[in-house]
Parts: C-alpha cells; structure tokens; sequence
C-alpha cells in the first residue's frame, strides 16, 4: 500500500481530476464513453508515472475487432483492472466486487467507466447484473471481469475461478478472451517503492462457436488452464533469461 499513498501525494496537483471524473460520470449525456474512458486512461497514465510503474502488453492482435466480448483476467491485486485499461485503447469497463468499490479514488474511476458493482454474498443482486453486462455485450461494450472474485496475497498463483462468471459471455454469445495477468500484484501488494513492471498478455478468444456446447464448469476450466499455461511460460522465460544473464 505504500506506493498507492505515494500515488495520491505526488498527484496532488491532479485532485481537480477526481471532482471532474466525478462530474463526467453523473453527466454521460455531455461525455460519450470515449471521452470518459480517455479520461480515465490519463489518471492511470499520471499513476504510473509518479508511482514508478510500467506495464508491458502481448497478444493485442488476439482481441476481437468488432462487437463486444468479456475479458477474463487472473486476479491479483488493485492495479490489475488498470493494467488492462492503460493496454486496452477501446473503451471497455470492469465488473467489481461491492464491497470494495468505494474506496478513494476507486468510485470515481469505477464509475467513470459505468463499472457494475456485485455483491457476492447476493445470488440475486449479482444474477440481475450479468444479465444486465450482458444485455450491454451484446450490443457491442467490453467488460472485464475477475472469475477469481477477489485476491489475498496470492501473487502469480490463481485461486478457484467461479463458473458462474462466464454466463456474462454466454448470455451474450459474446467472445470470452483469457488474460493472463504477472505481477501485478507487486505494484499496491508490496510495501516498496522500487520500478515495478506488471505484464498483460491477452490470450486467443473463445467464439461462441467454440464453447456453445460447453457448461459453464467447462469453459471456467478451460479458461483457467489456458491463463495458467501463459503464467507458466512467462516465469519460465524469465528464470531462463536469469541464466543467461548469470552465466554471461
């Protein structure tokens, strides 16, 4: 959490940012999507800038080009939903748990972005939102979702991926894209103010063609193996290149 203070205390000089980030999310009838995901994009931009972060991208070329799909990240920290976004140059928005969406700076964003808020222990409340994120994938938006639900210090490790968090695509018969997330975890999960690079790499997409025979369980485990695999690839690529370097 170290860094995440030191963010907001060197952007000080952008706190105008947060009153009109607000003002943009109670007027999109005056700023389109585009404008507010433009917006939301330059507050994570002056974030990383100040915070020492980077963040490297692969498989962009992976990503639908047209119509709306899901994408489905490993979850690890508060940075993850941005790491995606600063890669991400169409707008897209984000599905967050409740019950930490209130944060500073954190409603503003989410609902800057028209982000939907479930809560988890609500079977009722968060069936109401996928069919509504859905309804809207069909008609062309992106969203981000977390399978995972939530993350407690477990790094590049993924956790159980819930079923119920694909019906999003599946309602929509939308593409669901894999994101494989690497340390990401390390920009607000460690108490360091060292550079820190987090990795987004998005993965081939499901059609609907391709998991219309599936249950949820199936393509859940499906989606889960393939964002493991790339996990596993890249920490392999980087103890090689450590090598190297050793032995050089």
């Amino acid at each position: 959490m170290l860094r995440f203070y030191w963010v907001i205390f060197w952007n000080f000089y952008h706190i105008y940012m947060i009153p009109k980030m607000a003002y943009m999310a109670r007027h999109t009838e005056k700023f389109d999507e585009a404008k507010r995901y433009k917006i939301a994009r330059r507050a994570i931009y002056y974030m990383m800038r100040t915070g020492n972060i980077k963040t490297t991208c692969d498989g962009l070329e992976n990503l639908p080009k047209e119509g709306g799909y899901v994408m489905y990240p490993n979850h690890q920290g508060k940075f993850d939903a941005l790491s995606i976004m600063i890669t991400h140059a169409a707008p897209c928005s984000v599905v967050v748990d409740d019950a930490v969406s209130y944060g500073i700076l954190i409603k503003e964003f989410i609902d800057l972005v028209e982000g939907e808020r479930m809560k988890l222990d609500d079977v009722r409340q968060a069936l109401k939102i996928i069919k509504k994120t859905s309804s809207e994938v069909k008609e062309g938006r992106r969203y981000i979702i977390f399978s995972e639900g939530g993350y407690k210090n477990n790094g590049n490790t993924l956790q159980e991926f819930k079923p119920g968090s694909f019906k999003m695509a599946m309602m929509a018969k939308a593409p669901i894209v894999p994101v494989a997330l690497t340390d990401s975890y390390k920009v607000f999960g460690k108490n360091s103010l060292a550079p820190v690079t987090a990795k987004v790499r998005y993965l081939p997409p499901l059609y609907y063609e391709d998991y219309k025979d599936m249950n949820s369980r199936e393509i859940c485990a499906l989606v889960k193996t393939r964002i493991q695999q790339a996990i596993d690839e890249e920490l392999k690529t980087r103890s090689k290149k450590r090598k190297w370097f050793q032995h050089k």
